[in-house]
């Protein structure tokens, strides 16, 4: 994940719109962008949904209903939100939540092909990962 690249728009308003689940963020060069939180959660950065490398990438469901119950600052350069369902190991850079509004829908296709190809529903709960060792890498 990128951290800020030079000369790369800036959020200048962040806003959570509970009831409508979206984050709307305004950015330096006028791009304004409304960002489902179930496409945050299901693309979070964090390691538990990306994976240590490539084709490790944990298919998330049973998010549509996800909330922002917190979205903290860290630094200058990013926002830490913590879902509904407790998730909250992502760290979400300007430049990744440009690249989220900006990609959204060509994400929305990925993520539903994905789905259809594990056979997978949409709403359907999380199965448990790893069997009875749970998450491999350890707590976040």
């Amino acid at each position: 994940m990128a951290g800020l690249k030079a000369g790369a728009p800036t959020p200048q308003a962040i806003t959570v719109h509970e009831a409508s689940r979206v984050l709307e963020v305004e950015f330096s060069d006028g791009a304004t962008f409304r960002i489902p939180f179930e496409l945050m959660r299901v693309y979070s950065p964090s390691a538990e949904v990306q994976g240590h490398g490539p084709g490790q990438e944990v298919l998330q469901t049973g998010k549509r209903e996800v909330t922002l119950v917190n979205l903290e600052p860290v630094g200058n350069y990013a926002v830490k939100p913590t879902f509904s369902d407790g998730h909250d190991s992502g760290i979400f850079t300007w430049d990744y939540l440009y690249e989220l509004g900006d990609k959204q829908d060509a994400l929305w296709t990925q993520y539903t092909e994905r789905l259809a190809a594990a056979g997978a529903d949409r709403d359907a709960p999380m199965a448990p990962q790893g069997g009875a060792g749970g998450h491999a890498c350890g707590s976040h």
